[in-house]
């Protein structure tokens, strides 16, 4: 296995460096029925003498032997070390003492140096879990050999297959070892050993059928011979050998081990070996160069390179993916502070810079999930504030009776002849009012949006300000407090818009005058045309009494009726003001008179007058009785000239609160920020709190870059093995 131990120890590096869980050294296990020879060619693998060996079922906990390799020149790593003693002995014998030395699990840090000592620890230790009568367990012994002579590899020794159960064995002992073997074989990165002994039948070869099961293919299945030379006199393993019996992929090898006098007389392995050759040589002369031990170990080291080369690929990627990880990682982490001062400016800046970006919308970073930064303000002036404004209703609140009462109260003790305008100012300005409310809401969302934009740029653009939380919650607080500052002035701002237009009433407004003007002259025509009509239909004098009276309002209503879908239509003006003139007003006034006769000569209960008064204190929206005429014609004017001022007065509120917003919060923390930021951090008493790093950055700091380094090496590791011709 020499050849194995520089390629293996280079790898082994790379995977404590990666981490060892990557990939997989094989596992050796073997498999075979009792006595069949199994420990005793793990032990000539290993070349010591280490494994419990007899007659009968020895091996009846599963030994998880993992093998390590270490340079000469490693220390043993015990109590004992700084005894100089100890040390002069085991350098000086250079024997068991001083270079190999085994530990088990179990036992915790007790070091074995005495390779009998290891044999009769794990006599002792499957006594004492298993029973002294033949029992059996599936609890693992793990045994770990440190030398200079091995490769680090995983050997595992497997109990016998048996059928019949001996001692304190129970009933379905074959089911349990059965199980137990099967455990191990089925992990893919396990090389099966198949054992049989020679001196039986192939055929019936328990080891390879099991083997078949977990292995149906026979890429990982290697047949081993044991016991040639206790064949029969007259017969020979030669069909065997050849594969001619049983055909195995990877090949049949064929052993001979110590037997139990050459144990029990204490013979070496290395004499063992060289025994064996001289065995095969002279019973098979033709097979000796395919057979025996150093063969099969040349072997296992073949399958071992090429399990390592298929995983090579796998493990260059990984360790390529891991050091640009560590390298981005290094690089957030940020080269240690030197000058605090400039530092301290440059994160001032880069913050100040960054979040006027994220405003602009020429950051680096760009949302994909959400909008963000100016895209949001911008979508909250014109989707949300807008569609909100656009939702108010003109006439919102207000009922008729709502609109007659105001008309009533402003003219006080003296009938009207003319619509008063001081109900319209009331009226107009109660409603614009209402747009206060959702223009204040507006820089609120604002507000919050510059707060959100402070997080998106500390998360996403200055991953510097993470290394620093006292610097990161100082900017913070920094902003926090300038744009709580801004916003009592830009709300100030935003009231007085709506206050300035509450202020005056402009009724001279081009927009209005013209809405005026239309409604003046649709209001003229359509009384001519029914002053046209009149005659026709009943004599002007009949028209004001009795049943005739009846044949008026209805005709006076209807144009009035009927210009409701033209105002939807968008001739808001229409109508509007027209009423105001002298003949309007009086025409009026006599319809209105002779609608008040007709009600009283159609014995109507109650007078006009109380009529009125009923309606407005007890009766809600749909009143109960018709307007007349007159109401209903004063109704309609002052909705409609409402409604037309209003319409100017939103379209005034919706074009200047964002401006507003824009100069006095938006713009102005903009322009500010960074002489903010610098006049209230960049003081020298702050630097040292300010840039004190949190405490493990510096710790994480060199890790990353010892990471970086090993996985650079590994790297190179990796590719001085693939140009070697170990294949």
């Amino acid at each position: 296995m020499e050849a194995l131990i520089p390629v293996i120890n280079k790898l082994q590096d790379v995977f404590n460096t990666v981490g060892a869980d990557i990939i997989q050294l094989p596992q050796i296990a073997v498999v075979g029925t009792q006595s069949s020879g199994k420990s005793s060619v793990l032990e000539s693998l290993v070349g010591k003498d280490l494994l419990p060996r007899g007659t009968g079922i020895v091996t009846r906990r599963p030994l998880i032997l993992q093998l390590v390799h270490i340079d000469p020149e490693d220390r043993r790593k015990t109590g004992e070390e700084n005894d100089p003693n100890v040390w002069k002995n085991g350098r000086l014998y250079k024997g068991v003492d001083g270079e190999e030395w085994g530990k088990f699990l179990h036992t915790k840090n007790k070091i074995y140096t005495d390779f009998d000592e290891i044999r009769q620890e794990i006599e002792s230790e499957t006594e004492r879990v298993s029973g002294n009568n033949k029992g059996i367990s599936d609890e693992p012994i793990h045994l770990k050999i440190f030398s200079p002579h091995v490769v680090n590899l995983t050997l595992v020794d497997l109990p016998g297959i048996t059928k019949v159960p001996v001692g304190d064995q129970p009933k379905d002992i074959e089911l349990q070892i059965r199980e137990l073997i099967l455990k191990y074989i089925s992990n893919p990165n396990c090389i099966i050993l198949a054992v049989t002994a020679a001196n039986t039948d192939m055929a019936t070869s328990e080891a390879l059928k099991v083997a078949r099961e977990v292995d149906p293919d026979g890429r990982r299945t290697l047949a081993v011979v044991t016991k040639l030379d206790l064949m029969d006199a007259g017969t020979d393993a030669m069909d065997v050998l050849m594969g001619r019996v049983i055909p195995v992929k990877l090949g049949l090898i064929g052993v001979v081990n110590r037997s139990q006098l050459d144990i029990n007389n204490k013979k070496s392995v290395a004499d063992s070996i060289r025994d064996e050759h001289a065995f095969l040589q002279k019973k098979y002369p033709s097979l000796a160069n395919r057979n025996g031990t150093k063969y099969l170990a040349r072997t296992l080291n073949r399958l071992l390179m090429h399990h390592i080369r298929d995983c090579l690929p796998e493990l260059k990627t990984r360790i390529n993916v891991l050091a640009a990880q560590y390298q981005s990682l290094l690089s957030s982490y940020g080269e240690p502070v030197e000058d605090m001062s400039a530092t301290l400016l440059q994160l001032i800046t880069k913050f100040a810079t960054e979040y006027c970006n994220t405003i602009e919308g020429t950051a680096k970073y760009i949302e994909t999930a959400e909008l963000c930064g100016g895209a949001r303000i911008c979508y909250i002036f014109h989707e949300t504030f807008g569609r909100t404004l656009e939702s108010v209703d003109p006439l919102g609140g207000l009922t008729t009776i709502d609109v007659l009462t105001a008309i009533r109260n402003a003219t006080g003790p003296r009938p009207a002849l003319f619509v008063p305008e001081v109900s319209f100012e009331l009226l107009v300005k109660r409603q614009v009012k209402r747009l206060e409310e959702p223009s204040l809401r507006c820089v609120e969302l604002v507000h919050e949006e510059m707060q959100r934009i402070i997080q998106h740029c500390s998360n996403y653009s200055t991953q510097e300000l993470l290394r620093f939380p006292k610097l990161h919650d100082a900017i913070v607080e920094v902003v926090t407090s300038l744009l709580r500052k801004r916003l009592p002035v830009t709300n100030e701002m935003v009231h007085n818009l709506v206050a300035i237009e509450l202020a005056y009433i402009n009724t001279k407004h081009p927009d209005f005058a013209d809405a005026c003007g239309l409604m003046n002259n649709n209001i003229e025509e359509q009384r001519r045309n029914r002053m046209r009509e009149l005659p026709s239909a009943v004599p002007r004098d009949k028209s004001l009494k009795g049943p005739g009276g009846q044949s008026v309002s209805p005709t006076e209503q209807s144009p009035a009726e009927g210009d409701g879908p033209k105002m939807a239509g968008g001739a808001q003006g229409e109508q509007e003001g027209g009423t105001g003139t002298w003949r309007g007003m009086l025409k009026k006034g006599d319809e209105g008179q002779g609608e008040d006769k007709t009600k009283l000569q159609s014995s109507i209960p109650a007078s006009p007058q109380k009529g009125h008064a009923v309606n407005l204190l007890d009766v809600p929206v749909p009143v109960a009785r018709k307007l007349s005429a007159r109401e209903q014609r004063d109704c309609e004017v002052i909705e409609r000239l409402i409604k037309s001022y209003f319409l100017i007065v939103r379209k005034n509120i919706q074009d200047s609160v964002p401006k507003a917003v824009m100069h006095f919060l938006v713009n102005h923390v903009k322009d500010s920020l960074q002489s903010e930021l610098v006049g209230q951090l960049y003081k020298p008493a702050l630097l040292d709190d300010l840039l004190t790093e949190s405490e493990d950055m510096a710790q994480r700091r060199n890790e990353a870059a010892d990471m970086l380094k090993a996985l650079q090496k590994a790297s190179h590791v990796i590719a001085e093995i693939r140009e070697t011709h170990l294949w």
